[in-house]
């Protein structure tokens, strides 16, 4: 879908990137993994209140895509217009992503720029003609060095992520003087210790410039798919150099400045950690080179791996989000991914800790909290919200408790992008006024028909409700469905406006939902699940 930027607001937006996709084949849970996190992200940013930009797409130039295309006899043109339109867009669709925009690296707002770009780095004097020759990941689009090849048992030279026979290349190409931004790069580093995230990622990056790097081939001459090189079209223009300035040149590089300047550089560039030095190295000296200002993070998540694999089609592990979301729903696997597994680091996936995990947390302990409480309001009052009459020391201590997880989850998700800590901080809450309805006992509360048993009743219940309030809040950018139904059955749209408007930061405010709201028992949230078919 797309998203409604605050185009209104002043200044910088913040600006969060997937990796451009490459279209050699349909997506899998890997790259929704990404995707999500960082619709997530942004639409934590938006309930903010800022301005936000979000940007993913597909990258479609190079070797890899034109021998896909070859095989399945159809021009590469032809194949990613297929796979875009037919898999990659309809699905960041299904799973509610609100992206500001998508670039294809086939659009001309994209390929001129690029060529303009890469022209200035030659009239700078800081791309050379010359030869190369050394062992290239077809799968990688990369020449790899020697020491980063494995072997297999018959002494065959790997690339370490495809597992396949890497190709011996020799070209005459074009070089951009990589080798001279070491020193800098190395500075940006020591300076900004928080550039490339996490810290494991950063040790791999300082410790691999530090030995030293070399000129980077930015041209092909072997095959024609890509942009061609603007003083030579016997070349064309490497893919990764192509790749990495879609950043730049979806939000107006060379052509609306305006747009530029407010959007450029990315606040967050989320990217999977095979891609890491492109991204940390490559593209930093490049801008660099330009006299253009480096990004704010590089932050690189680990792989999700099924039975010990990173997951891919090339690894036979590639899932399909859509096999998961028919069985659990979209919001829930939106949810579970980045509550099971912390960002950052490897995670496996499992079916059965999806269901565990959605039976435990979303169906008992969130889904049943909203379900018991707009029927004993229900019961009890009539639908309508009684009035917050005699709130004591336990209802205190879930004031508190609301405004520790408001302030744990926005740090963690807003800053520190701990998705998982984050979204656990909620939950805690959840759990705790689960326990505080388990204290309180309502249901017998009731039975006291005296003024005072009905003030504490009607206590009690605006307690949960006005909780349930704040949870519609702060699991709006994780789980939009199903917060937008708990929304509308607590009445609160009539009285507090759209839940897109309600501030993350503002959450904690007690008492906002007004008493006399009407809540509403609505569909089930999390229904109970089926077993999978066989």
């Amino acid at each position: 879908m797309a998203a409604t930027g605050s185009e209104e607001q002043g200044g910088k937006a913040y600006y969060v990137t997937t990796p451009i996709y490459y279209v050699n084949d349909a997506p899998h849970l890997g790259h929704a993994y990404t995707t999500v996190a960082g619709d997530v992200l942004t639409r934590w940013h938006r309930q903010r209140g800022e301005k936000v930009w979000y940007l993913t797409g597909t990258d479609e130039h190079g070797q890899k895509i034109m021998r896909t295309a070859e095989a399945n006899g159809v021009t590469p043109q032809e194949w990613c217009d297929k796979l875009v339109e037919e898999a990659w867009k309809p699905l960041w669709e299904h799973l509610n992503i609100a992206n500001d925009d998508f670039i294809r690296t086939t659009e001309k707002r994209h390929t001129a720029r690029v060529q303009e770009f890469v022209q200035d780095l030659y009239d700078k004097d800081e791309i050379y003609k010359g030869g190369y020759e050394g062992p290239y990941c077809v799968g990688c689009e990369e020449y790899k060095l020697p020491g980063d090849l494995i072997e297999d048992e018959d002494g065959v030279k790997l690339c370490p992520i495809h597992k396949k026979p890497v190709e011996i290349l020799k070209e005459e190409n074009y070089f951009f003087k990589l080798s001279e931004y070491g020193p800098k790069l190395l500075a940006h580093y020591e300076a900004n210790p928080g550039f490339i995230q996490p810290e494991s990622a950063r040790n791999e990056v300082v410790n691999f410039v530090r030995q030293g790097l070399q000129d980077l081939s930015i041209s092909r001459s072997t095959f024609d798919w890509g942009v061609p090189v603007p003083w030579d079209e016997k070349h064309v223009i490497y893919v990764w150099v192509d790749a990495l300035l879609n950043y730049a040149t979806a939000v107006g590089y060379g052509a609306n400045q305006e747009k530029f300047d407010t959007t450029f550089p990315a606040d967050v560039h989320l990217i999977g950690k095979d891609i890491l030095r492109f991204h940390s190295v490559i593209w930093p000296a490049m801008l660099m080179a330009q006299g253009l200002p480096v990004p704010g993070r590089v932050v690189a998540n680990g792989w999700l791996m099924v039975g010990g694999e990173k997951m891919s089609k090339s690894n036979l592990t590639g899932i399909k989000p859509q096999d998961l979301t028919s069985h659990f729903g979209v919001d829930a696997y939106r949810w579970y991914f980045l509550r099971a597994i912390a960002f950052g680091q490897d995670g496996s996936f499992s079916w059965e800790d999806f269901s565990a995990r959605y039976t435990s947390e979303l169906a008992n302990d969130y889904g049943n909290l909203a379900s018991r409480v707009a029927a004993m309001v229900g019961k009890y009052f009539g639908g309508t919200l009684p009035a917050d009459a005699a709130p004591g020391d336990a209802e205190q201590a879930v004031r508190d408790g609301l405004v520790k997880a408001v302030a744990e989850a926005d740090r963690k998700i807003g800053e520190e992008l701990d998705f998982a800590g984050g979204i656990a901080a909620v939950f805690d809450f959840v759990k705790q006024v689960n326990g505080y309805l388990t204290e309180q006992e309502p249901w017998k509360v009731a039975k006291d028909d005296s003024d005072e048993g009905r003030a504490r009743l009607a206590t009690i219940l605006y307690t949960a409700s006005e909780s349930l309030r704040a949870l519609a809040v702060l699991l709006n950018a994780v789980m939009p469905e199903t917060s937008q139904k708990l929304w509308d059955s607590l009445g609160a749209a009539e009285s507090l406006g759209a839940l897109a408007d309600q501030r993350v930061q503002d959450a904690g405010t007690w008492g906002l939902l007004p008493a006399g709201s009407t809540v509403t028992k609505g569909a089930v949230l999390f229904p109970r699940l089926e077993e999978p078919s066989a």
